[in-house]
């Protein structure tokens, strides 16, 4: 077994997947994994497995988490009850194995010890390599395992929104619509007084705030997972408001700051009582203009909607709240994960009534499918109705 890439780059995302996986693993460890590796040059998976166990790994407790981790990054599969029926779900390597009733492949699960281990044809891919190997697949088919190892990939992408003008301003040189006379004074005491050059005050140029409201009704469940996800790599919280909606509006900004994504997402799930619930995406848009959005949090915007368009309320509420958005905000984007069927048409529903008001909309149903996302935010996109 060759082990491809940088061994750094390797060890270092292994060891984040595992952090982000609840497993306390540091520079300590990894570093400890790594020097194993170097030195006892592992010929298969199943020996690389019985290193990462023993560098990563503090108690048997944790096995269990390392085992998740490692076989979705080193062996390319995932629980098989979860994946059951789904034709992209990625094949099983090495022998046969049976779950128990959590799930996940045992201990017992993998090939004995005892038994000749079988040469492993295919080297030991990196972690940039899995992930890359699931960014074409649907997030809806992906497992919370998977999807974290998608992190890496989301914090290389950038998201951007237009700048706008701010109160504050500096001193330029040129082109500058006043003259900052204090400034100019104060360089004049280097002239004898003489003010040689005149300063100018400019408005300083500041990008506009980023608005996320993220449908978490059991249709879009795992679509508000990634993007959430996203919004908090790329992103960040620093200049994101995000919200979230099925029956009620709840606000989530605070949760998820300074905390890494799967820890954030977990606080999620308990700070928004609805989870999973239905949705009345009408009702949460006038929550939000009521409560946010006419008080100066949507004034200038950039607001971004994560939602499927199923609306078990009132359409027409969906319309007139979307119209009082658009007055507020810069502009509106909304992500809908069935756009991406070149058949789908906004006929009924919901997203029949937000449609016209939306500046663009986008699929982003996977990683390969964020960048049209991400020029929508910026502007970039052409308006829904022309697409």
């Amino acid at each position: 077994m060759s082990l491809r890439g940088d061994l750094a780059s390797l060890v270092a995302g292994f060891g984040a997947a595992l952090h982000d996986a609840g497993l306390p693993v540091g520079p300590d460890r990894s570093e400890r994994f790594a020097r194993a590796i170097t030195l006892l040059r592992p010929q298969s998976t199943d020996e690389l497995h019985r290193c990462a166990r023993a560098t990563l790994t503090c108690n048997p407790e944790q096995f269990e988490i390392l085992d998740r981790v490692f076989d979705a990054v080193f062996r390319g599969y995932v629980d098989p009850a979860d994946e059951r029926g789904d034709p992209n779900a990625p094949g099983m390597t090495g022998s046969s194995t049976t779950t128990q009733s959590g799930g996940t492949p045992s201990v017992s699960d993998r090939p004995s010890t005892s038994e000749p281990e079988r040469a492993v044809e295919a080297p030991v891919s990196t972690v940039g390599s899995a992930a890359e190997r699931l960014a074409g697949r649907d997030f809806a088919g992906l497992s919370p395992e998977e999807l974290a190892l998608l992190a890496d990939l989301m914090r290389r992408l950038a998201i951007a929104t237009p700048l706008r003008r701010s109160r504050r301003t500096h001193a330029v040189q040129h082109q500058g619509k006043s003259f900052d006379l204090r400034t100019t004074l104060r360089r004049a005491r280097r002239t004898g007084g003489e003010p040689l050059r005149l300063t100018r005050r400019s408005p300083r140029m500041k990008p506009r705030r980023l608005v996320a409201l993220c449908d978490i009704s059991g249709s879009m469940e795992p679509y508000a997972r990634a993007m959430l996800q996203l919004l908090y790599c790329a992103a960040g919280t620093s200049r994101a408001e995000v919200f979230t909606f099925a029956t009620r509006l709840t606000r989530l900004t605070k949760v998820l700051a300074r905390t890494r994504p799967a820890v954030a997402l977990e606080r999620a799930g308990r700070a928004a009582p609805d989870w999973s619930g239905g949705t009345r995406i009408g009702a949460a848009l006038k929550q939000f203009n009521d409560q946010y959005g006419r008080r100066g949090l949507a004034r200038g915007a950039v607001v971004l909607i994560v939602s499927d368009g199923w609306e078990t309320g009132d359409p027409a509420q969906v319309g007139r709240e979307m119209a009082r958005l658009a007055r507020l905000a810069h502009r509106i984007v909304w992500v809908n994960p069935r756009t991406q069927s070149p058949r789908y048409q906004p006929l009924v529903g919901g997203m029949a009534a937000a449609w016209p008001h939306c500046d663009a909309v986008v699929s982003a149903h996977s990683l390969a499918a964020l960048q049209p996302l991400l020029d929508a935010l910026q502007g970039s996109a052409p308006h829904a109705a022309h697409q």
